[in-house]
């Protein structure tokens, strides 16, 4: 793996905005870390190497902040395809309480209930409760674990591969990116494609960090969106672009907020994770469920146009 990684071809160096194709791009931040260590374990959902980034570009037209030099589409795929996260399906319960709130949007905005396509599905959470409130729930996910995981718990068939070059109906009444667009190097292909699997007046909902929010401001360098595993931040303004130029009308923007169990919070904190190593205290973190409502992520959801 480490003479893969050096591998030139495994980097892309952009010279174009990946939004907008601006070529008026400008140094934004040193990167954190070195890239010819990335590995599936830097890039799993529940890492927690935050603060640790790329060398970061920043558009000047519309403000995307992106990876430069970024990993290629296929070298970034086939990590993702080797990932396990079992501490990821432990926080389920959690998990499922922030999809709920997003299907109780995507009902509010259009109610007639239909085929509905997560991208990035992981093990299955988003869509086993999508079909509990009468979707029919279709996705894909790289990584071969999380896709056993979601038929084996949930009896999920997910597709296991790249969203982009998916084999898919162009039906569906309902697309979510939850967490995804940020980890990809080309955001543009996969809005494309979820724009052609849409039904006309189709719903988008997409939910990715927000690099000018409050709070990315405040935590500065330290912020934990700022990961080997995110390659693309966006602002208003180049999610507002990105929407537009791939077809779609914005209807309503939130800020997005996340649940978790305390034992969950307190692992992630180095100075107070010993406040779990004990079997029997950690099993009563574990029943504390905790709402973070830091207003640092983008909530939006859009509609096909005809």
């Amino acid at each position: 793996m480490h003479n893969k990684t050096r591998s030139p071809e495994n980097f892309i160096y952009l010279k174009q905005c990946p939004v907008c194709e601006s070529t008026s791009i400008v140094n934004y931040k040193k990167n954190t870390f070195n890239i010819y260590s990335l590995d599936k374990e830097s890039i799993k959902i529940t890492d927690s190497a935050y603060g640790q980034t790329w060398d970061l570009s920043r558009c000047q037209d519309c403000y995307h902040v992106f990876a430069n030099p970024c990993p290629s589409p296929s070298y970034i795929q086939s990590l993702y395809g080797e990932i396990e996260d079992p501490l990821y399906e432990e926080e389920a319960l959690g998990r499922a309480k922030n999809f709920q709130r997003t299907l109780s949007q995507l009902e509010k905005i259009g109610p007639e209930k239909g085929p509905l396509f997560d991208v990035g599905a992981a093990t299955g959470i988003l869509l086993d409760s999508a079909r509990r409130k009468g979707w029919i729930p279709d996705g894909i996910e790289p990584s071969v674990w999380a896709v056993k995981i979601a038929r084996e718990k949930y009896g999920l068939d997910l597709q296991v591969g790249n969203f982009e070059k998916a084999e898919t109906k162009t039906n569906y009444t309902a697309v979510t990116m939850i967490d995804f667009i940020e980890h990809v190097p080309q955001p543009r292909e996969a809005l494309k494609k979820a724009f052609e699997i849409l039904s006309p007046g189709g719903t988008l909902c997409v939910v990715t960090p927000n690099i000018r929010s409050l709070a990315a401001r405040i935590s500065g360098n330290k912020w934990w969106h700022f990961r080997p595993a995110h390659l693309s931040y966006f602002t208003k303004a180049s999610l507002t672009a990105l929407l537009e130029i791939s077809g779609f009308q914005i209807i309503k923007i939130r800020k997005y907020s996340w649940t978790f169990s305390a034992h969950y919070l307190l692992s992630r904190l180095k100075g107070l994770n010993f406040l779990i190593k004990n079997t029997r205290i950690a099993s009563f973190w574990k029943k504390i469920p905790i709402k973070l409502a830091l207003g640092d992520s983008f909530e939006i959801y859009a509609r096909k146009k005809s």
